[in-house]
């Protein structure tokens, strides 16, 4: 127990110091809050929850001895968040197959572990918004003062109108809420892989590491996402908070699509060129969202709707993995 709370003391003072780097105002250290969560998320996976939780609490009391204004924002944005997707990852049950059981458990499902991060991002996302204003002006205006000044006045001089540079940034922000949760999705995510292999080197993981391949959603969740993007264009602040989710949602059925093409290219012999032009496309072409990561969510949440690498394992006479209920 002394151990848990050391470490939890430990990583909770390291995870303030990432999130509170941006306030050097270098470019180098605004990217270290993004990593904020990795800390919270090695002492979990390795020392129990209970080690994440307190390294979360420390944390957000180090900030607030500091006496920085973002505690509640690290506290329901990075700390906890962390300490749930840690909690959950090592869930388990007795194996319901013949002969699996204490020495065979069945882990907690990536793929949901992958939809808590989305929803968890976008809900985080929500809420700042509403704590930035109430109407779609309000939260305008409160936007525009957090971004630099000098973005506007560059594009009037490019645009050589002040109008059209105060409506292209009006129509920035409408898109802003998206992205972001789609890049805390992101980060969140890339902190768990960090975090696993870390501790999996240390040997202290408990679960066994999962495979890309095997990921699955539930079949639920493209429905969540089709009532996402219904919902993304309803007026004024109600649309942009909903956008956050269907943005978020929408990475991680990407996610879901690329297991998919790991999946079925397992055996083929130009294996690695597929793959290697599947991320390069994604790289080159995917931002903002164009086709590549449209076609690779779409095939993710076809997989989700009618499992199909079930439909192919059939087929080619091997045995399918049951989709996650």
């Amino acid at each position: 127990m002394i151990q848990i709370v050391l470490f939890g003391l430990g990583a909770g003072t390291a995870a303030a110091l990432l999130f509170a780097s941006a306030l050097s105002g270098s470019v180098a250290a605004m990217l270290l809050p993004l990593l904020a969560s990795l800390p919270i998320l090695i002492v979990a996976l390795g020392w129990s929850h209970w080690a994440g939780l307190i390294a979360a609490a420390t944390a957000a009391a180090c900030l607030a001895v500091m006496g920085l204004e973002f505690v509640a924002a690290f506290l329901f944005g990075v700390g906890l968040p962390a300490w749930w997707l840690g909690y959950l990852a090592l869930l388990a049950r007795p194996g319901s197959t013949p002969g699996a059981g204490a020495h065979n458990p069945e882990w907690y499902p990536v793929g949901r572990l992958v939809l808590w991060a989305a929803c968890t991002n976008a809900i985080f996302v929500g809420a700042t918004l509403l704590s930035l204003g109430t109407d779609l002006a309000g939260l305008q205006s409160a936007l525009r003062s957090v971004l630099d000044s000098g973005l506007e006045d560059a594009l009037a001089q490019q645009l050589e109108n002040p109008d059209d540079a105060a409506r292209l940034i009006d129509i920035m922000l409408l898109f802003l809420p998206g992205a972001l949760a789609a890049c805390l999705t992101l980060s969140a995510l890339l902190n768990l892989w960090l975090a696993g292999r870390i501790v999996k080197i240390s040997a202290r993981l408990q679960r066994p590491w999962p495979r890309l391949s095997d990921m699955r959603f539930p079949s639920f969740a493209p429905a969540i996402l089709g009532a996402a993007v219904a919902g993304s264009f309803l007026p004024d602040l109600i649309g942009i908070s909903v956008s956050a989710l269907a943005a978020s949602l929408m990475i991680a059925h990407v996610l879901l699509g690329l297991a998919v093409i790991h999946a079925l290219t397992i055996g083929l012999s130009g294996r690695g060129v597929v793959l290697g032009s599947v991320y390069a496309a994604m790289v080159v072409f995917g931002w903002p969202i164009r086709w590549p990561l449209l076609v690779v969510g779409l095939l993710g949440m076809s997989d989700a709707l009618f499992d199909l690498r079930g439909l192919i394992a059939r087929r080619r006479g091997q045995p399918a993995t049951p989709p996650d209920a």
